[in-house]
């Protein structure tokens, strides 16, 4: 499945994300030799900052990292950049500044040293000075217009879902001459206390990644997709190949994949790629412009909802013995139980649509 970003052909939608699992020119050609369209460095900035110990915490399904950036100096990514595309593939840079003029320092370096594409990003949920950046549409045109009119390579905006308007920057960087963005960044966050102790699990604010930032992600990119006309990168809680086709189809030219990697490995992209490719011949898909963006059409805006007269019924009104799950969800009262079977009021039933979800056995559905 062929796609295009940044006017950057790539093989296939599935690229690495910037983080410590492309932090060198080894761990990028990692992510190239599973097969990825392409691979974003981890974030590059001037000023290197020492790592604190410990820096990233895992509750089983999200992710917290307090890692700030890459700990190579400048200079030192002209001879990563070149092993890691010594055996080609597609190589990002991801960059960080405070200021415009840094920006673009940064990113004429990485120009030179042979990056493909610079992904700007100027939000960290550890750096609130960075956090007020990514939501000031004014702030983010300056930035992104002075590495643009600074390099010869496509410039991408990495997008912050801590603001309050992603449309309103998204239109920002479009405006500034950014050839796309990319969206969501890690999510500012706690991941927890110790109860024991009375601190926190790790003891400063951190991003957040992971499974648990999907739908943000998702919402994210179907906004953006309905604001701006550049490419768009998802980003955010993708695992497996259909979390790709869910970003796709909100209006994503590809993906990136970050956490997944460093809790898998890099084989569960050579796993996503594979399993895109079955789906596409299984389903006819001969480009990805069939259906990117085709969920689109059936988002609607609240006040275009229709109210339908749907009910709750059963396909199988046998339960599973011990498994009360609807009647514990029904918030209406609507389920009950007499014996084996389940039995549904549709008098009472409110159609939210809860008890179908739950269902480990699908025995429920929505009719009207």
């Amino acid at each position: 499945m062929k796609t295009e970003f940044l006017g950057l052909k790539m093989k296939n939608p599935v690229m690495v994300a910037a983080g410590p699992w492309s932090r060198d020119g080894s761990s990028i050609r990692k992510g190239i030799a599973a097969g990825a369209g392409a691979v974003v460095t981890e974030t590059i900035v001037t000023d290197v900052a020492v790592d604190v110990r410990p820096r990233i915490a895992y509750n089983g399904c999200g992710v917290q990292n307090i890692r700030m950036y890459c700990d190579i100096q400048v200079e030192g990514w002209q001879k990563d950049l070149e092993y890691a595309k010594k055996n080609g593939g597609i190589v990002i840079a991801s960059i960080s500044a405070h200021t415009p003029s840094e920006l673009a320092y940064l990113a004429s370096k990485m120009e030179v040293f042979g990056a493909d594409a610079i992904e700007i990003s100027l939000s960290n949920p550890m750096w609130e000075s960075l956090e007020i950046v990514a939501s000031d549409p004014e702030t983010i045109f300056q930035m992104t217009k002075e590495v643009v009119d600074n390099v010869k390579i496509p410039v991408a905006v990495k997008l912050s879902q801590n603001v309050t308007n992603i449309s309103r920057v998204a239109k920002a960087a479009q405006k500034a001459g950014a050839s796309g963005v990319s969206a969501i960044n890690t999510i500012r966050c706690i991941l927890g206390v110790d109860l024991e102790k009375c601190e926190p699990t790790l003891t400063t604010y951190g991003g957040y990644s992971g499974a648990p930032i999907r739908p943000l992600g998702l919402a994210s990119v179907a906004t953006v997709a309905q604001a701006v006309d550049v490419p768009i990168c998802g980003i955010g809680g993708v695992e497996n190949y259909q979390h790709v086709l869910e970003y796709i189809m909100l209006g994503a030219s590809a993906v990136q994949v970050g956490t997944a990697v460093m809790l898998h490995g890099h084989g569960i992209i050579s796993e996503m790629i594979h399993d895109l490719e079955t789906w596409e011949r299984k389903n006819g898909i001969t480009s990805i412009k069939n259906i990117r963006g085709k969920a689109l059409r059936n988002l609607k805006s609240f006040d275009e909802m229709k109210v339908e007269p749907v009910t709750c019924t059963t396909n199988d009104q046998i339960c599973e013995e011990g498994c009360n799950q609807c009647i514990h969800s029904c918030l209406y009262g609507a389920i009950k139980r007499r014996d084996k079977n389940v039995l549904v009021n549709e008098n009472l039933c409110g159609g939210c649509g809860l008890c179908n979800d739950v269902c480990p056995t699908n025995k429920l559905t929505l009719t009207w």
